[in-house]
């Protein structure tokens, strides 16, 4: 698709399985709906996205070996946009300074480049992020030919401070989960049944909200109380479910999702979905963050439910290596994070508690 801006994106989403590779959207049970959830259903099945930027200096279509390309294997939807939209930045400003080929792009302009960035006052994990799109991107130019040497060898990333999660109190849990205020609920009883199953999921299971918003209906077992949940790289796991999440669940898929789908206007798009919107289309990340701006007393991101289940579960005496299993963190070092939150909270109740301490 080539567009009257400098700068043309052609999205192609594959994906393949054991008897061959074939195009998102046909003929594949419900391998053609937007989202990435239904296409790892099946076993043994990957996930191919392919983005190709092409600059066009004035509109116009260059050779082909002008193009700015990026190949992103096996990436989430939220992830494979936000890499899109940094490489997008960065080939806007390359064409600020006429590189017009991923041959010209050196070091030194890179670094000129992460030098803007952090005069416009970027957090340094933003920075940080960008740089990894962008090794992504010359990592794959240099093993197609396109370039001859990577520029983004020896480019250092800036480390911001370390922050430990946020854990949230007791207080504040018993209000998003169990005693909302008059105010912060709906008035609808099937929405209501929606936002405490999803509230219990992100809390109770740990789940990832991009992990919670893919859910279909068939990736619950009530009978077993778990779920089956693909995270990050792809990867299936099961989860289970705690009790007071079973009954929520039970509650949501005995009456609550058949009422809230009969108030909307058009058949839902994603019929399978767990979760719908107040239009019927599948639950997305923002709509999640709704639910719990409506509910928490302070601000609070979903993600923040999700530290508070592993530092319960360390503080309750649970193995680091379960935990780990439980969040589907592929690097152990990714959940010892949490083991320092708990040694912070019993200095806390050790300091506050002891006479002599």
């Amino acid at each position: 698709m080539v567009r009257k801006e400098p700068l043309a994106v052609t999205l192609r989403g594959e994906y393949a399985t054991e008897r061959g590779i074939r195009r998102s959207g046909g003929g594949y049970g419900r391998a053609g709906r937007s989202g990435h959830g239904a296409l790892r259903r099946r076993v043994g099945q990957r996930i191919r996205n392919e983005l190709i930027f092409t600059t066009t200096g004035g509109g116009a279509p260059l050779p082909p070996e002008y193009r700015l390309e990026v190949v992103i294997k096996e990436t989430l939807t939220s992830t494979l946009a936000v890499y899109r939209r940094d490489l997008l930045d960065l080939t806007h400003w390359a064409q600020q300074r006429r590189i017009d080929t991923p041959e010209r792009v050196t070091r030194v302009e890179l670094r000129r480049y992460l030098a803007l960035l952090t005069t416009r006052g970027l957090a340094p994990a933003t920075v940080a992020r960008k740089v990894a799109a962008m090794r992504r991107y010359f990592s794959w130019a240099l093993r197609t030919g396109l370039v001859r040497v990577d520029p983004t060898a020896g480019l250092s990333a800036p480390s911001g401070a370390s922050r430990l999660p946020r854990v949230l109190r007791a207080d504040e849990l018993t209000q998003i989960l169990d005693e909302p205020s008059q105010d912060a609920g709906t008035t609808d009883p099937a929405l209501t049944a929606r936002d405490d199953a999803v509230l219990e999921l992100l809390y109770g299971s740990g789940l990832r909200v991009s992990e919670l918003c893919d859910l279909d209906l068939d990736q619950v077992d009530l009978a077993r109380r778990r779920l089956s949940v693909w995270g990050k790289g792809s990867k299936e796991r099961a989860v289970p479910l705690s009790e007071p999440c079973a009954v929520r669940l039970a509650e949501w898929l005995g009456g609550g999702r058949a009422a809230h789908l009969a108030t909307v206007a058009a058949v839902p798009a994603d019929a399978t979905a767990l979760f719908h919107n107040g239009v019927g289309k599948r639950l997305t990340p923002r709509d999640v963050r709704r639910i719990l701006d409506r509910r928490s007393p302070v601000p609070t991101h979903p993600h923040a439910l999700r530290h508070t289940f592993a530092t319960h579960l360390l503080d309750g005496g649970a193995d680091l290596r379960v935990v780990q299993e439980l969040l589907g963190h592929s690097d152990l070092a990714t959940t010892q994070v949490y083991t320092h939150v708990s040694r912070e909270r019993l200095r806390t109740v050790y300091e506050s508690s002891h006479p002599r301490a």
